[in-house]
């Protein structure tokens, strides 16, 4: 399952992270890249030792978990620290798919979903849309700045090649307490259907079935 996710940051946001990112120094891409991955991967990428880089990975993951579609669709456990990175013109990410197994030590996660969180606004950079596959085709996605796409890491996906100006984005992964997408799914579905259902005003009854659904699914199905 593919979802966007709006305004995971207001405009204010995004301008401060932008402003602090023109200071960052940037590397090749490659080096955060898979055995995989790396032989097609043509970006550059802040350098995530920099302490104000650092703190921007906060910032933006802290404003991930508080979207309230979030929670509900990833079931985060663990997210990575996120990546920014840069495309300038010609530069890509051809078709890959994402490790499965990222990090080292404690950080060591499972990727079971991957997310971008768009910077630059849409009119300002031409080319650079992120391409999934699906059993249905490719699906092009470009988002207006603070907006986000999570989806499947297991997916083969690629950044179409930049023509004009500057794509900017911060990219990460997450690993679900609920490892299973079918599951995640059924689960994401129950709670939006208690959302509306709350919204419309429906008896607290119902809506305290629906809860105890949701309860009982996590308790069968989480790994902590």
């Amino acid at each position: 399952m593919s979802l966007i996710l709006e305004a995971v940051l207001e405009a204010e946001d995004v301008a401060r992270v932008l402003s602090e990112l023109d200071a960052a120094h940037w590397a090749h891409g490659k080096r955060t890249a898979g055995a995989a991955a790396r032989g097609v991967k043509e970006n550059l990428q802040a350098d995530n030792a920099n302490p104000r880089v650092q703190a921007l990975q906060r910032f933006v993951t802290d404003a991930l978990r508080r979207h309230p579609m979030f929670e509900i669709a990833a079931r985060p456990h663990r997210i990575s620290p996120l990546l920014f990175s840069r495309y300038e013109p010609s530069m890509n990410y051809g078709a890959h798919t994402d490790d499965a197994l990222m990090g080292r030590g404690e950080a060591r996660l499972r990727s079971d979903l991957a997310f971008t969180l768009f910077l630059s606004a849409s009119e300002s950079y031409e080319g650079g849309g992120l391409v999934i596959e699906s059993a249905l085709g490719e699906q092009e996605i470009r988002l207006a700045a603070g907006d986000a796409i999570l989806y499947p890491a297991g997916s083969i996906h690629r950044v179409a090649p930049v023509t004009h100006g500057t794509r900017i984005a911060a990219v990460g992964w997450v690993q679900s307490t609920i490892a299973d997408a079918g599951q995640r799914e059924i689960l994401f579905d129950l709670s939006v259907a208690r959302t509306r259902l709350v919204e419309a005003g429906g008896a607290r009854e119902e809506v305290l079935r629906l809860d105890k659904s949701i309860s009982n699914l996590l308790r069968m199905w989480a790994k902590l």
